[in-house]
């Protein structure tokens, strides 16, 4: 079982275009996956089709502040095996809240290994699409992910922002999170018309590498139009080139998972 973060502490870039296709992919695939909407904004619960304005005790946030076990607030959503855990603007308040806890940083770990111990409810990935800002919802995430995938939009200052968040999670790898690692960079965003886009590619592979996932997510209306519908793009309109690349990462993404296993 998985649990892998969505992350880039630049807003705007896919990050919950990726965790609501990605999970779809999954799931078609026969994967189990639970989502974790852990921005107060929650594009992820609405892009699936639920509302982000009920009571905060049944999101994420009552998971967060101790009211609620992980069990109590799982939501079913309209796909198959696809559930998540929804999310408010209530949630903006945690950090305040929770200043005085020296151990804030490991609650959602905790939450989570205790849920997993004593849950007969399998998932194959837990994809946790974490707020636009490296604040105390970030470092959560990170302290209770194995891996990251950071999606990295392919415009000017995309690479600056990087370098930022690679220290970030380099301190936590030393001080709170050994095992984390990034699993891959997703190119988004892409324009072929645009000269810019193939110049901030290939800086990154020439610096990750192979970090750098083959797929790249293109410019695509029908992937901005498909949350307001509440539904994810591979299933709004599975045959455009936004689905196609989402169906290709999916791919790319489950063949990782043998490569790291074998």
């Amino acid at each position: 079982m998985q649990i892998i973060s969505i992350i880039n502490q630049k807003g705007g870039v896919g990050k919950t275009t990726t965790v609501i296709n990605l999970a779809a992919g999954l799931a078609q695939q026969g994967k189990k996956v639970l989502i974790i909407d852990l921005d107060p904004q929650g594009n992820a619960t609405t892009g699936l089709g639920l509302s982000n304005l009920e009571n905060s005790s049944n999101t994420i946030y009552g998971i967060l502040n101790g009211t609620k076990s992980i069990m109590e607030v799982i939501k079913k959503t309209e796909f198959e095996n696809l559930d998540i855990i929804t999310s408010n603007v209530d949630l903006s308040g945690l950090e305040l809240e929770t200043a005085s806890d020296n151990e804030r940083a490991f609650i959602l770990k905790v939450k989570l290994a205790s849920y997993l111990n004593d849950s007969s409810r399998y998932y194959d990935y837990i994809l946790i699409d974490c707020p636009p800002s490296l604040s105390l919802l970030t470092v959560m995430a990170l302290v209770s992910s194995h891996s990251l995938v950071v999606p990295l939009q392919t415009e000017f200052f995309a690479l600056e922002g990087l370098t930022q968040l690679m220290k970030t999670i380099e301190r936590i790898k030393v001080n709170l999170n050994p095992e984390l690692k990034i699993r891959g960079i997703l190119l988004t965003m892409y324009d072929k018309r645009n000269k810019l886009s193939s110049q901030v590619e290939k800086e990154a592979r020439d610096y990750f590498k192979e970090k750098v996932y083959l797929t790249i997510i293109p410019r695509n209306v029908r992937l901005s139009e498909a949350p307001s519908h509440g539904m994810p793009v591979l299933i709004y309109d599975k045959s455009c080139p936004g689905s196609k690349s989402y169906f290709s990462f999916t791919d790319e993404f489950i063949n990782q998972e043998q490569k790291i296993g074998s």
